[in-house]
This record gives structure tokens, sequence and C-alpha cells, in this order.
């Protein structure tokens, strides 16, 4: 299945695809508002601000598989990433990312490999996958790889180039 047309739920419950976001290349992130991790959403929101006029989005999926890191409803994550970080890009519906209620997204996503080759699980809160322009996971980033590091910037770049 293409991953532009896997059905989703926005945040605020309307149904969605990433193909509906009308973007060239998106970077996914699963996301969570109590995690040591979350101030990355910062970092997130300055590349949807540097890059947003060019076709690139972050998008980001609420998770509370991780140590019940994002416990919160759906109004209480959105007044947290608005209040907190000043998060513009767009949100979706908390999923499951692992496991045997993972969602079809995810079902796809894992099958990407890291910068070391490894491919399955998502790790922890805000592992990142950037999706090119035709759709294929062009580069997966694990957890503790910040935002804006200059791999990461890099293959942004590459796919907005291409």
């Amino acid at each position: 299945m293409a991953l532009a047309d896997i059905e989703l739920r926005t945040l605020g419950g309307e149904p969605a695809t990433l193909g509906g976001l009308g973007r060239t290349a998106l970077l996914v992130v699963n996301v969570a508002s109590r995690c040591g991790l979350t101030p990355q959403y910062a970092a997130l929101e300055r590349l949807q601000e540097r890059y947003g006029d060019r076709g690139f989005s972050v998008v980001g999926f609420p998770c509370n598989q991780f140590a019940g890191q994002e416990p919160g409803t759906a109004e209480e994550i959105a007044t947290f990433c608005s209040a907190t970080y000043g998060v513009t890009f767009p949100l979706f519906d908390k999923i499951e990312v692992n496991g045997p209620g993972r969602h079809p997204l995810y079902a796809e996503l894992v099958r990407a490999r890291d910068a070391a080759g490894e491919s399955g699980d998502v790790q922890w809160n805000f592992e990142k996958f950037l999706v090119g322009p035709d759709g294929a996971v062009v580069a997966r980033f694990r957890p503790r790889t910040d935002p804006e590091a200059p791999e990461v910037i890099e293959a942004i770049e590459s796919v907005l180039a291409a």
C-alpha cells in the first residue's frame, strides 16, 4: 500500500491521508509530551518553518506506547504542542507504532533501514522517517538523532532538490 493513501485521522478526528497534505517531502515522527526527548518539538518546528514553503512538512503522530509518555487526550496534546512549542505542523490521532496494534502507516515505515542498516520496531518516541516526493522512505533516524543534525538536514535538502 502506498504511504500517501493510508487512512489516517487528524488530531481533530477528521479523516486524512499523507497524500492529502500536498507536500513533496515529509518527516514522519512519533511524538510524546512527557518524554526526555520532548524538547525535539522545538527543532521539528524550526524545520517546518525553514522548509515548509519548499514542499516539506513535519507530521507528528502522538504515541503512548513508550512508558506512557503521551497520556493526554487529543485536545490536551494540541494545547500542549501549541502553547509550549508553537507547533504549526500537522498532528494526527494517537496511534500505536509497534506490536499487534501497530497502525498500517507504521507497518510500512518500520521496513525502512536506518544508517546502521537496521529495520524493525520503533525504538522510542521521536523516531523519524523521511519520506521523499515519490512516497518512498529515503532515511530513518533513531530517536536520539537531533532533528537539526547535519545528516537530517542533508537528507531533507537532497529530497527537496530532487
